[in-house]
């Protein structure tokens, strides 16, 4: 049996940065995820680190500072992975007044802290930028705005490699079947797809379940009531990029909605996102069709060349665990999280609520309520300290220079692609690699056996989607046989 400080249910990105806080404090700690790392919610997200300036005009001023003040901190945890983004917000008169954008701007821009990565909001000329030949020549003025764009399941991943390398134990495809309490601790088994169970004592447990917390939360509890969370399907859907800017666009709607156009995997579009009350297993959620005609309605409102279902190449949807409140309309429920703690019968924290954004805060917030049940913790570090593993060589851009200068033969798009993904991280890809034929078999768009094995016994990768969905994006570019073939491989080794 084995005996720890801290039981951390959930792999998603508040589950891997409560792991990671833990064992930078000293606790032992084990993470169990029942799926692979970002399996849900924390994948299928608009990829941004944001405030969210669309919150100001729900009054949530508090939430927006936060992560706003999160969102340079985030970027200087891993500037590799995280990148500026420029924003554009085209004016229509008959939404919003051009007064209340312009105040919305101001505040966003003062409620967090000045950085030359996130320049001040401004007007816009549309007929003088380079994306106003994009977008509809109805739309003549617009803002801009910064703000930041990440690889949301690849944050999750360093989160968790890093908790690891303190020294916690980060268990994949192993799921929480029996949680009891014992004399003040928790004790548990988990459970591995094949079967193999596996007994564990812990002084506290750390509920980061994501959409699953509520009923955990019951369970742990021994009593039911109204839900902490009500479950609301967000969908996405990517197409190839019109444009070869990188700006992104937020569009307003008349339904009084937003929605996001973001440049995705190097040459494709995101479009996002919605707000559907779910009910049901929240893996088991999809894009409805009426989400992609929604979408594609959305974004040809201002697009000069129309987009149809019929260009979609590839579509995703994911629950987000809201807190639960009596509004009907999904799309005004509060990102903002809440963290419970309960002392009786043992120690427990459960995380409800919140967004990529603030996770490092809301790690931070859950060790400081669990720190009278676990006294022998260290001190707060992560706004401070070491960064996420594949930091040091900077941004995407100068950690290309320095792989191009490791292994010059390495094709520039698979170069490009190993900085964004793995930064000063892909010199430990490289060992003992003298040439592209030491890289081993090509499953397709610079996708080798080196990789996929180092994605394996580096990052807890099991399977072909583990790989070309979370670990990269890879999957928009590999046809049916060449996902077969990468699968078959795994299998065999």
């Amino acid at each position: 049996m084995d005996d720890v400080d801290l039981l951390v249910i959930g792999g998603g990105i508040n589950g891997a940065g409560i792991a990671r806080d833990a064992a930078g404090r000293g606790l032992r700690v084990i993470l169990c995820e029942q799926h692979d790392l970002a399996a849900h919610t924390s994948s299928a997200s608009s990829k941004l680190i944001h405030g969210g300036l669309r919150y100001l005009e729900q009054g949530e001023l508090g939430l927006v500072r936060k992560a706003l003040g999160e969102r340079e901190v985030v970027r200087r945890q891993a500037p590799h992975l995280v990148h500026p983004l420029r924003f554009v917000l085209p004016w229509e008169p008959h939404l919003r007044p051009r007064w209340m954008l312009r105040i919305g701007l101001w505040l966003y821009d003062h409620l967090g802290r000045r950085s030359p990565a996130f320049p001040p909001s401004r007007g816009v000329d549309l007929q003088r930028d380079p994306l106003g030949h994009w977008l509809s020549a109805t739309s003549r003025q617009a803002f801009s705005y910064a703000d930041a764009q990440v690889d949301d399941a690849r944050l999750v991943v360093l989160n968790a490699l890093d908790a690891a390398q303190r020294g916690a134990q980060v268990q994949v495809g192993s799921r929480c079947i029996e949680l009891r309490p014992v004399q003040g601790r928790w004790q548990a088994v988990l459970e591995t797809c094949d079967g193999r169970r596996q007994s564990v004592t812990a002084r506290a447990v750390a509920n980061a379940a994501g959409p699953w917390a509520g009923g955990l939360l019951e369970r742990m509890q021994a009593r039911s009531g109204g839900s902490a969370l009500r479950l609301v399907q967000g969908s996405h859907i990517v197409l190839r990029r019109p444009w070869p800017d990188d700006s992104a666009c937020l569009l307003q709607q008349p339904d009084g909605r937003v929605v996001f156009l973001l440049p995705f995997a190097h040459d494709h579009l995101l479009v996002g996102t919605t707000d559907t009350d779910y009910h049901g297993d929240p893996a088991r959620c999809s894009v409805l069709p009426s989400e992609v005609t929604y979408l594609c309605e959305a974004a040809n409102r201002y697009l000069r060349e129309p987009i149809s279902p019929g260009d979609v190449v590839w579509q995703f949807a994911g629950i987000r665990p809201l807190l639960a409140d009596p509004d009907p309309r999904a799309a005004k429920l509060s990102r903002d999280y809440r963290l419970q703690l309960q002392s009786d019968p043992a120690p427990a924290l459960h995380v409800l609520g919140g967004k990529l954004t603030t996770y490092r805060v809301l790690a931070e917030e859950a060790l400081a309520r669990l720190r009278p049940a676990l006294p022998q913790m260290g001190a707060a570090w992560t706004a401070t300290g070491d960064p996420l593993p594949g930091s040091d060589w900077g941004d995407a851009a100068q950690a290309c220079v320095r792989l191009r200068a490791l292994a010059p033969w390495l094709p520039l798009d698979t170069a490009r692609r190993w900085a964004a993904a793995y930064g000063s991280r892909s010199a430990t890809l490289l060992r003992d690699v003298q040439g592209p034929e030491d890289l081993g078999e090509d499953f397709g768009a610079g996708l080798h056996a080196r990789e996929v094995a180092f994605l394996r016994d580096h990052e807890w990768a099991r399977s072909a989607d583990d790989v070309l969905w979370r670990r990269s994006k890879l999957g928009l570019r590999l046809d049916a046989a060449q996902v077969a073939r990468l699968q078959a491989w795994m299998e065999q080794r």
